[in-house]
This record gives structure tokens, C-alpha cells and sequence, in this order.
């Protein structure tokens, strides 16, 4: 299990605990977080799940593949070295304590 802390554009925080190999994308929309849309259910197909992983633990993460960088180029707010699709990072031990923002719009 992990906690991330989703921190939106509005500055409002969540903190939510995730099963392993729970997206960060689910997790967001099981527990009500403004901020993810993921209207594609994860599928790597919309980039509404555009997020700001903290970079003092990005180095932590896989490598995003080729379709998760080709569907950051059409993220909506400002594409940033950081930027990730909630999507595509799963939960474990590893990532407990990870903070994640939220950009101002997923459309």
C-alpha cells in the first residue's frame, strides 16, 4: 500500500492510501479527487489524467512509454519535464508519500 497526496490547482490536498497496482488515476477518481478526469479508464488514450509527479522522487518512476509521451503532447495545461499520466503509475511500497499536482484543466 501507499499514500499519495494529490494536491489540485486550488492548493486543496488529498491524502488517499492505494492498494499496489492501483493506478494513481484510480485511485484519484474511487476517492473523489477534483483535477482527474480519466475519461478513457486508464486505457493511455486521453491524457486527462495529466499530472505534476513531485521531482525530487520522479526518478523513482518507470520510464513513461512511447504512447504515454505521445498522449502527453496533448495534455490541455502546460506540458512540464514532470508531467506524467496518472494513468500509467501504479502503487507499491516504493511510491508511499509521493505528492502528485493537478493542473488548472484536464480539457
Amino acid at each position: 500500500m501507499a499514500q499519495i497526496t494529490y494536491v489540485e490547482a486550488s492548493g486543496q490536498s488529498t491524502t488517499v492510501e492505494l492498494a499496489d497496482g492501483w493506478s494513481l488515476m484510480q485511485g484519484a477518481t474511487a476517492n473523489g479527487v477534483d483535477g482527474i478526469l480519466g475519461e478513457c479508464g486508464g486505457s493511455c488514450a486521453c491524457a486527462t489524467c495529466h499530472c505534476y509527479v513531485d521531482e525530487s522522487r520522479s526518478h523513482e518512476l518507470p520510464a513513461p512509454s512511447e504512447g504515454e509521451l505521445a498522449m502527453l503532447d496533448n495534455v490541455s495545461s502546460e506540458r512540464r519535464p514532470n508531467s506524467r499520466l496518472a494513468c500509467q503509475i501504479k502503487a507499491s511500497p516504493a511510491l508511499d508519500g509521493l505528492v502528485v499536482h493537478l493542473p488548472e484543466t484536464q480539457e
